[in-house]
């Protein structure tokens, strides 16, 4: 699948975010290795703690599923709804996605004007840890 393919499925999902206390809504789209795609989208809470990451949201969808193989993912996010920058993942979601993913899969971070950028999970998390 076409990283511009991905990008929209990512800016679909970040329609449903549930942002009230930020504002930022974020999006992602996951591919499987089958190529199944998997969205997710951030969801905000007053205690903040249990908030969820769009990243995450899709992953444990995936994986929910019984899909354990990515090989790309797609996020994008901003200000209410709107993109307005680069939205890489948290450190929490570059873990959960090392759980799963090796060092070249892909990460497309969407931003303004149709600009997307590449990377791959290693230039996000060098040197880290898995089975």
């Amino acid at each position: 699948m076409k990283p511009e393919k991905l990008i929209e499925l990512a800016k679909q999902a970040m329609e449903n975010a549930y942002a009230p206390y930020s504002g930022y809504k974020v999006g992602a789209a996951l591919l499987c290795a089958d190529g199944t795609v998997y969205t997710g989208c951030n969801i905000e809470n007053a205690a903040y703690s249990p908030t969820v990451c769009a990243e995450r949201t899709a992953v444990f969808k995936a994986v929910s599923q019984g899909c354990r193989e990515f090989t790309a993912i797609a996020i994008c996010g901003g200000k209410n709804g709107e993109i307005t920058g680069f939205f890489p993942p948290c450190g929490v979601c570059r873990q959960v996605l090392r759980e799963f993913c090796k060092d070249d899969f892909a990460v497309y971070l969407a931003g303004p004007a149709g600009q997307y950028q590449t990377r791959t999970l290693a230039q996000l998390l060098p040197d880290s840890f898995s089975l």
